[in-house]
């Protein structure tokens, strides 16, 4: 019998073969762009996967203590630190493991300048007042947003204490045209700071995994900006890395109708694939077919009313028991795992390019009572 078969669901399964697909896409950007790329831990930190992926990044980006640490640890590489707001603590905790620290506003910088000016290479967050995202509420341009310093409350002083910006500015864009435009504007635009800066990084949000995503036309744009103002490009993949390689397995433990046929899983969005109920995004599911006579609303078994993956429709009608796959299944997944409703937390593996398959974790009731108190 196939060893996946005899798993308990709920589980998330992560696919080597697709992540190296992802990453090969990677080290030929890296190759031609010469920019450098480090994993976005906030989208993905498992890191019992690091191994296959270490090879081909350059190290981690961080957006908060615990992930600087983690990266540090289980990565190496280049560690760099980004946080909406450091506290003084924080900043303790860092410093010494951070090869770039960057801060979101001058207020920040100035505050924390002495702590870490000798520790690591600084930072600062700019608002390019420009963006790519497919929602406002993942738009770090939006209006009245936090996220940066806008350039009229910027000027040529600050580069006494940076030596980089960071400009993150799409969210799944997977249009090479739009990005070399915010490129352009970004050269535009703070040129005078570029040609006095050492390193520069671009944040992450550029699909350029996405199927038939021209890749070289993207590179030629990065080595072009990178010649001009003869600076170090850094990317910060998160979904581009870990896309298409994961799906969330659960099994049908119910049956009911209202009207619609709903078929109730051993999982939950709210717990755990949050981003489908805070996007309201339906997920998809291996094995629909949009020509399938049978259709399901699949919901979960938490007791949030509007909580459900997807509607998709099958040649076959469903049966309690059966598994589904939940597909793409990896970013913004396992970081965001909660205890809602006391749920069974998936279990996560990892399936080797050789057909092994490795559980990285699982979780206990003791896990559950643990996150509560002692």
């Amino acid at each position: 019998m196939n060893l996946e078969q005899t798993l308990s669901t709920p589980y998330f399964i992560i696919n080597e073969n697709q992540l190296i697909e992802n990453l090969e896409k990677a080290k030929t950007l890296k190759m031609l762009s010469g920019a450098k790329l480090l994993l976005a831990l906030k989208c993905f930190s498992t890191f019992g996967t690091f191994e296959t992926i270490k090879p081909y990044l350059d190290g981690t980006t961080s957006s908060g203590s615990y992930e600087v640490k983690l990266g540090h640890e289980t990565f190496g590489g280049e560690t760099h630190a980004y946080s909406v707001g450091y506290s003084k603590q924080d900043i303790e905790d860092i410093k010494g493991l951070s090869n770039k620290i960057i801060f979101n506003s001058r207020s920040q910088l100035n505050a924390h300048y002495e702590a870490c000016k000798n520790q690591a290479s600084l930072g600062l967050r700019i608002n390019p007042e420009r963006s790519i995202a497919i929602q406002n509420l993942a738009d770090p341009s939006r209006p009245f947003s936090r996220l940066g310093v806008k350039k009229n409350l910027l000027d040529l002083s600050v580069l006494d204490k940076v030596d980089g910006f960071m400009f993150h500015m799409n969210c799944e864009n997977k249009d090479v045209n739009t990005f070399i435009e915010l490129l352009d504007h970004i050269s535009d635009t703070f040129a005078m700071y570029l040609d006095k800066l050492s390193w520069l990084s671009l944040g992450g949000g550029i699909f350029f995994t996405y199927p038939d995503y021209p890749i070289k036309k993207l590179a030629n744009a990065l080595k072009t900006f990178s010649i001009k103002h003869n600076i170090q490009l850094y990317l910060e993949p998160g979904e581009a890395i870990i896309t298409r390689t994961t799906d969330l397995v659960v099994s049908v433990i119910d049956i009911v109708e209202n009207i619609k046929k709903i078929a109730i899983v051993d999982s939950a969005t709210e717990a755990h694939r949050l981003d489908t109920l805070i996007y309201d995004e339906p997920a998809f599911v291996r094995g629909s077919s949009s020509g399938g006579k049978y259709s399901y609303i699949i919901g979960s078994c938490s007791c949030l009313a509007g909580d459900q993956f997807c509607e998709a429709q099958f040649t076959s009608p469903l049966n309690i028991g059966q598994k589904l796959h939940i597909m793409d299944s990896g970013g913004y997944t396992m970081v965001k795992l909660n205890w809602f409703n006391g749920l069974k937390m998936p279990s996560i593996y990892f399936k080797h390019s050789n057909g092994k398959i490795d559980q990285l974790n699982k979780f206990s009731y003791d896990d559950f009572k643990a996150s509560l108190g002692r």
